[in-house]
């Protein structure tokens, strides 16, 4: 079919996560367990930020979009997963892949990006505190934060049609819990180098900037954070931002071994417990981890618990 579109797969299949029979009801017990906890905690967060007019900073708007996009990000992959733990054979259309495949990568390009962002937030707190407030107005984190999403829809774009493209004939089943880039290339029944190229180039581009960008305003933070004469203050400043460090450490650490890991059967299994840490810990960990090592946070907590209580008591 000269000048068309090749693609003779209509549908791939995934085989999940495991193959262990005898484990699929305690993994599905576990891992809707482990979603519900993310929904919650991460809506908790929201919650909590959008009351508390305590909350009502910079750092904390984009705490909630980070809770936001986390509960997006795992409610793309889990419910595929689940599927998989109660059916021997979990079917996805080639167009519900390629859907899942867009969210996944915009969702995790916008993470990033506000990685990046919040990082800036805590450079300008703590190393240009006189100018944080005109700096890092509302309206200047409304932008930022549109940035980010705009950024993440748009830089997928190009990557997702490029994939979608491919011819895909033969073996349609994707080792792996949901429709991975990586996964695809071995699929398609053409050369994918030229396309590989171009897409690590923008993947790149992006996530090494961010990263990069995220490095050098720590290395700033913490520069400035020695220098403090008072042990009390280095201490109370270094902990407002240990838990965004927390974050981007287990984001990008995972994000890193399975991109620049070789791709063989060999790896498989290691980058799909990589895969879960950054799709279902990481979103499970980050309500703990800002809520348990931030006093603020902690306050409003107590105080929409009192509230809770006092109204059943009523």
């Amino acid at each position: 079919m000269e000048g068309e579109n090749q693609t003779s797969v209509l549908e791939f299949q995934l085989l999940g996560l495991s193959n262990a029979s005898g484990m699929q009801v305690l993994l599905f017990a576990l891992f809707v367990t482990l979603y519900i906890c993310i929904v919650a905690g991460n809506a908790v967060i929201i919650y909590l930020i959008w009351t508390d007019y305590h909350l009502q900073k910079p750092m904390y708007f984009f705490l909630s979009n980070l809770s936001f996009l986390e509960i997006c990000f795992t409610s793309v992959i889990v419910p595929k997963m689940l599927q998989g733990f109660l059916q021997k054979l979990v079917i996805i259309s080639f167009s519900g892949c390629m859907v899942q495949l867009y969210i996944f990568n915009s969702l995790g390009t916008t993470e990033c990006l506000l990685l990046a962002v919040m990082a800036c937030d805590r450079y300008f707190a703590i190393c240009d505190s006189l100018h944080y407030g005109s700096l890092m107005n509302h309206r200047a984190c409304q932008w930022l934060m549109a940035g980010c999403w705009t950024g993440g829809v748009l830089s997928s774009l190009v990557p997702n049609i490029l994939i979608s493209r491919l011819p895909y004939c033969g073996s349609a089943e994707i080792n792996h819990f949901f429709c991975d880039a990586p996964q695809l290339f071995t699929l398609s029944c053409t050369d994918t180098s030229l396309v590989q190229i171009i897409i690590f180039a923008m993947v790149s581009l992006i996530a090494f900037g961010s990263f990069l960008l995220t490095v050098v305003s720590y290395v700033r933070i913490i520069s400035a954070i020695l220098k403090m004469a008072s042990a009390m203050k280095r201490q109370k400043v270094f902990s407002t931002c240990a838990s965004h460090l927390t974050v981007v450490i287990i984001f990008y650490g995972t994000i890193g071994f399975i991109h620049l890991s070789p791709n063989t059967n060999n790896f498989q299994f290691s980058k799909k417990i990589a895969a879960l840490l950054y799709t279902v810990i990481t979103p499970l960990l980050n309500p703990l981890i800002y809520s348990l090592r931030n006093k603020e946070v902690k306050c409003a907590l107590s105080k929409a618990l009192r509230e809770y209580m006092h109204w059943l008591h009523i």
